[in-house]
């Protein structure tokens, strides 16, 4: 196991801890790549699976923007989909469409042949965070993994969803297979965040991309006991703990109880509403807009202020602290200028 890390000086985990940073953290989801040229170069010759599993490759992609933007943490580069591939599913990450599971879960057997992650199918994963941590000096580095639900969606859709209705219809019609199916996606989940917390992440975030289509009712009973399985398993190391997912407005409240000591926030809630759902003391991540990324400097720069305002009334109103991000990732046609110039304008706020 590696030596945790001191970093006394790192605003974005003072943030995350609920202590008063020296300036505004910022970071961006989805920062490692899709915008970045020098990230287009690199994937002219590696795949995006490919890359996943290169150690040389992971650490690369995750510093990019790190030199390039001045951001207050790395998050490493990697795909929610590589545990299930490093515990011998078959699935790829398809250009323009995400990841594809050749044979998807529909029935017991396909539940009980799921195997555990071992440490050595995602080596080159805890190899990047070893070098990572050499590189970053004292910028953390965040480690992520999709949450069970999000895992689950995949496997038993096959692949992205608009309506995710193989997912709820096993979830509400068969839920022995369903909580057999997230028992072994926690344990997978729980496991690819120790490997890299052993190799020595600074913080982690848990990505529940699809957890916005249920409603809070299904959501409490059937995904919650599970994701928080995760952060309470990880309680013991120490580090921040981001729970994040997209269109999660009315599930904010319930989100929070898991466990995590951030919440992410979309750009569809206000962090000052966010404050008033979630627990009191969390930390919020968020929230601007990708889109507006794209509407040029002056519509930029007003929303960044709005977003930074919103974060100062959220912690007056009892949020524990306020990272600055999008409310999801990075859009590839986003202007990496644009990106720079928004961490120094966050960060002179």
């Amino acid at each position: 196991m590696s030596d945790r890390r001191t970093l006394p000086e790192s605003p974005y985990l003072a943030a995350a801890a609920g202590r008063k940073p020296h300036r505004i953290p910022v970071w961006f989801m989805r920062q490692a790549g899709r915008s970045l040229p020098e990230y287009r170069a690199l994937r002219t010759q590696h795949s995006m699976m490919a890359a996943c599993f290169n150690a040389d490759l992971i650490a690369e992609i995750t510093l990019q923007p790190v030199r390039r933007h001045d951001v207050d943490a790395a998050i490493l580069f990697s795909d929610i989909v590589v545990p299930l591939r490093g515990a011998g599913v078959d699935v790829d990450i398809v250009a323009d469409v995400g990841p594809v599971i050749s044979a998807p879960i529909r029935t017991a057997a396909d539940i009980d042949a799921l195997k555990p992650l071992e440490p050595r199918g995602v080596r080159p994963v805890s190899d990047a965070v070893s070098l990572l941590v050499g590189a970053l000096g004292d910028v953390p580095l965040i480690g992520f993994a999709g949450a069970p639900f999000t895992l689950a969606s995949y496997l038993v859709e096959g692949g992205p969803s608009r309506n995710h209705a193989r997912t709820k219809a096993m979830m509400l019609a068969e839920p022995a297979c369903w909580h057999a199916l997230m028992e072994k996606l926690t344990d997978l989940t729980i496991e690819f965040l120790r490997i890299q917390l052993d190799a020595g992440v600074d913080a982690i975030q848990v990505f529940d991309s699809w957890a916005g289509i249920l409603s809070l009712a299904d959501y409490r009973r059937h995904v919650l006991p599970h994701s928080a399985r995760v952060f309470a398993a990880l309680a013991d190391r120490g580090v921040a703990m981001t729970h994040f997912g997209v269109g999660t407005a009315e599930l904010l409240g319930a989100m929070s109880t898991a466990g995590a000591g951030v919440v992410g926030v979309d750009w569809r809630t206000s962090l000052v509403d966010a404050a008033g759902r979630v627990e009191a003391g969390k930390a919020l991540q968020g929230n601007l807009d990708p889109a507006v990324l794209l509407a040029g400097w002056p519509t930029v720069e007003r929303a960044a202020r709005a977003v930074a305002d919103d974060g100062r009334r959220a912690v007056d109103a009892g949020a524990g602290g306020h990272i600055f991000n999008l409310g999801h990732g990075v859009l590839p046609e986003t202007d990496p200028g644009i990106l720079t110039d928004l961490v120094s304008l966050v960060h002179s706020l």
